[in-house]
């Protein structure tokens, strides 16, 4: 039997299998199984196209993906967002590597990355998928590309995301799990939780993990368990954007607004709504504004430095100068991080948007 009809053969097994809380346990050690078994493809799969995937520098303040199926529209969209001459044609497969552009908005130079479309079963390096799923894990956001009149490729396309280990628009689950050389498994959690400590402890055994210290500060659920033990999973926020509205009725729209509230509906043949896209992505990407001082001197409320929410000031000293951060000696805020105007801040201190900063350095 191969992997993938193990696999196969142990979700036919789960659906057959009803949910309660006598069979939490068996299905959580299930799920466990399979959640291994595709990793183990996926290591398999890695290995036959002979590396991680494609090789793509990153460049500017951000990095979004083109997710979508072959033919949806990625390349027309990339040109439209940044004049990047990608390979466009009516049939599918046209693009076979990473076409990158560079959008410029606000102020900020975000890097589109146009990949091969995604088709079932690339998860497991069907399409190229091994490659394309490689780019996804490394970007900032993803974009994922629906045809107007294919709103069900969503569902596809997340669950090709989910068995890579992608998961979209979701945090990592709070729940901390320490191992020890004895003791057994020992369980503590600050909520009231719908798994019992049996079932934690099978999925834990699953693992090869029998003494620990597991402590869940959160009510998850048997797939966020087992993404807390695996630890390698990718979390990416992720926007829907819904493509060639210019062949629509009417009908077809209020369908797709409907079912996605959220997206934004464009034509990227025709230019349509590329705009609001280009600011749907900016607010996504969480960008803020630093307005640089240097001592003694007003500050530039001109040209103001981009940067991602949660940025610090030691981030700050990378972007600026690959010396900076050697030749630190304090930093000085103005605005909504700073406790009074003036406050002197270290290398952790993190900026909020609008604020001043200036940068003293060591001779």
């Amino acid at each position: 039997m191969t992997l993938d009809e193990e696999i196969k053969a142990i979700e036919d097994e789960i659906s057959k299998t009803k949910y309660n809380k006598a069979t939490e346990g068996h299905i959580g050690r299930l799920k466990s199984k399979i959640a291994r078994l595709r990793d183990e493809v996926q290591k398999r799969a890695s290995s036959k196209t002979g590396g991680e995937g494609f090789s793509v520098k990153k460049s500017g303040d951000a990095s979004v993906v083109l997710v979508g199926f072959p033919s949806v529209g990625k390349s027309t969209l990339l040109n439209s967002l940044t004049g990047t001459e990608s390979a466009v044609a009516a049939y599918e497969f046209t693009t076979l590597d990473v076409v990158p552009g560079a959008m410029e908005y606000k102020g900020a130079t975000i890097q589109i990355l146009d990949v091969p479309g995604l088709v079932r079963g690339a998860a497991s390096g069907r399409g190229r998928g091994k490659e394309v799923i490689a780019v996804i894990r490394n970007a900032d956001l993803a974009v994922i590309l629906l045809d107007v009149f294919q709103l069900v490729h969503y569902d596809v396309l997340v669950q090709e995301l989910n068995e890579a280990g992608i998961r979209v628009n979701s945090r990592p689950p709070d729940v901390t799990i320490k191992k020890k050389a004895r003791g057994g498994v020992s369980i503590s959690s600050t909520v009231e939780l719908d798994l019992d400590e049996d079932t934690i402890k099978t999925i834990l055994g699953e693992y090869r993990i029998h003494n620990a210290n597991v402590l869940i500060r959160e009510n998850i659920t048997i797939d966020q368990l087992i993404d807390a033990v695996l630890g390698n999973r990718k979390y990416i926020p992720a926007t829907v954007v819904i493509n060639k509205i210019d062949l629509a009725d009417e009908y077809t729209l209020r369908k797709c607004k409907e079912k996605f509230p959220d997206a934004v509906l464009v034509s990227a043949d025709k230019k349509v709504h590329i705009e609001e896209l280009k600011e749907k992505l900016y607010e996504k990407l969480g960008f803020i504004r630093i307005y640089l001082k240097p001592q003694g001197k007003p500050a530039d409320m001109d040209e103001p430095l981009i940067v991602r929410y949660g940025s610090t000031i030691e981030n700050i000293c990378d972007k600026l100068h690959r010396d900076f951060k050697k030749r630190f000696r304090y930093a000085q805020i103005w605005g909504d991080s700073a406790k009074h105007e003036g406050q002197r801040a270290g290398l952790d201190h993190m900026m909020y948007d609008n604020d001043i900063l200036t940068i003293v350095l060591r001779k």
